[in-house]
């Protein structure tokens, strides 16, 4: 499991979990879930306002529907009986996703030891998909670098403008994460926040369907 900025640098990876463990135990598990559960490990920057818009919202990790929401971890709407409105917002979340999905292929095609299951101890494996993705970022570190280590035709998907815990509280962070969610949908569908290709792209998924 891995956390991936728009540029496709891996900021958090976590290895050696056992396959059969769902996306979000995994998740659960790991380090990034607990920082992100303190409100002050990582940092984060305080919440502002979307462009163009006066509401204000926090910067927030985009996951899928493996993952379960929190105030800084947002994932699609559940595809039954969705608004067109939910429809662009599942849209939109997807293409930010493909950036992360793009990763893992950038780094699959690069180095040719995931082409195949590896041969190695269990720790052994753990040492080289890390090794590989700390190579990875560094060869993301400048602009020649970049350009001689990304695909030709990667720019378009690298640039994008786009729990122990008592119950209520888990209900307070549920409906806090909701609300972010649905401000992320107005925001989407509003003049300030959306893309001319949209709805376009929203309604001939529909139509193929």
């Amino acid at each position: 499991m891995a956390l991936v900025d728009a540029r496709y640098k891996f900021l958090f990876v976590d290895v050696g979990c056992y396959g059969r463990v769902a996306d979000g135990g995994v998740f659960n598990s790991s380090s990034l879930s607990a920082a992100i559960e303190s409100g002050n490990v990582l940092q984060l920057p305080t919440d502002c306002k979307l462009p163009g818009s006066d509401t204000v919202c926090p910067y927030v990790i985009v996951a899928d529907d493996a993952f379960a929401m929190r105030r800084h971890l947002v994932k699609p709407y559940c595809n039954r009986n969705l608004t067109l409105e939910q429809r662009i917002f599942n849209y939109r979340l997807s293409r930010a996703r493909r950036v992360v999905e793009n990763a893992f292929g950038l780094l699959c095609s690069r180095f040719r030891v995931f082409s195949k299951a590896i041969a190695l101890a269990p720790d052994k494996v753990q040492t080289v998909v890390m090794a590989t993705c700390c190579i990875h970022n560094f060869l993301l570190r400048n602009p020649t670098s970049t350009e001689n280590y990304l695909p030709k035709n990667s720019e378009e998907s690298c640039s994008c403008d786009l729990q122990p815990i008592q119950s209520n509280r888990v209900n307070r962070a549920n409906n806090m994460a909701t609300a972010v969610r649905d401000d992320l949908c107005i925001y989407f569908n509003s003049a300030a926040g959306a893309v001319s290709w949209q709805m376009n792209a929203v309604t001939g998924c529909v139509t193929r369907q």
